[in-house]
């Protein structure tokens, strides 16, 4: 019994550690091709890949010298068309030699292609680690009391409500449901961040998620919720997380800004707390 106990242990363990891995990213000397392009061009066009991934934190760049030994290998060439400098840059996987991606964007010079567009388009194919998977809770304190709810992610984008206040303020009447309920959520994360606008100011993003639950308990609004969508930024821990257009929604205020500063109530902000 002590054994399989401790076999089972060990897979959770494995299953955890391989959810939030960071792959190793090799980026290996880009070719001048044709006429008009040196080898010092596409030398330069080399650095400005790896000078733009060095800082991502859900990746791990490997010097140039060991650049061949990446689990995932980014190669390109630049060459000279229409009075103008164009660049290809291929990401392979290296297990499989299979090719992900490629990316191909020209400009008056190195400069004017926007290498964090290039990078962005090759790391998407690389997987993210698994910051969402957990449960999370958020706390909304209104001047009626706390609306809490606590959800779990797993790995096999299933998702738990352990709780799901729902609420609603009319007049002098209060009603707050604690329900529970399952579903489901999505969530694409982001090795280079992106910028969205949200009320006309611009914000950077991890990821994109969006989640379906049916809940049992709840006003019955709120017997189905779904959100596709959204942006989610993580602090820089990833103990925490916020979603920065929208929320998902979970009360209304029928009587005006003095309970609560809006005539809808969402989950917005979110903590790690397993």
């Amino acid at each position: 019994m002590k054994k399989t106990v401790l076999v089972f242990i060990f897979f959770i363990t494995a299953l955890s550690v391989f959810g939030q891995r960071i792959y190793t990213v090799g980026v290996l000397p880009f070719e001048a091709s044709g006429e008009g392009v040196s080898p010092g061009v596409a030398s330069e066009a080399e650095r400005l890949i790896r000078d733009e991934l060095s800082p991502v934190t859900t990746l791990t760049v490997l010097p140039a010298t060991q650049a061949a030994e990446g689990e995932y290998l980014i190669n390109g060439q630049v060459s000279f068309r229409n009075n103008q400098i164009a660049l290809t840059a291929t990401i392979t996987q290296a297990s499989t030699g299979k090719t992900l991606n490629t990316v191909r964007e020209q400009g008056s010079s190195l400069n004017a292609i926007s290498m964090s567009s290039v990078c962005a388009q090759l790391c998407d194919y690389i997987p993210y680690p698994a910051y969402i998977t957990g449960k999370w809770q958020s706390t909304i304190n209104t001047n009626d009391g706390p609306v809490t709810c606590i959800l779990e992610f797993r790995p096999d984008r299933t998702a738990t409500a352990e709780q799901y206040d729902t609420w609603e303020h009319k007049g002098t009447n209060l009603l707050k449901y604690q329900a529970i309920g399952t579903g489901t959520y999505s969530f694409t994360g982001y090795h280079i961040p992106r910028t969205v606008t949200v009320e006309g100011r611009r914000i950077l993003v991890n990821a994109a998620f969006g989640i379906n639950l049916t809940l049992e308990d709840a006003l019955p609004k709120y017997n189905i919720v779904n959100v596709t969508g959204s942006r989610i930024l993580f602090n820089d821990t990833r103990s925490g997380f916020e979603i920065v257009n929208g929320g998902i929604p979970c009360g209304d205020n029928y009587t005006g800004p003095s309970v609560y500063p809006g005539e809808k109530l969402f989950y917005t902000g979110f903590s790690k707390i397993r």
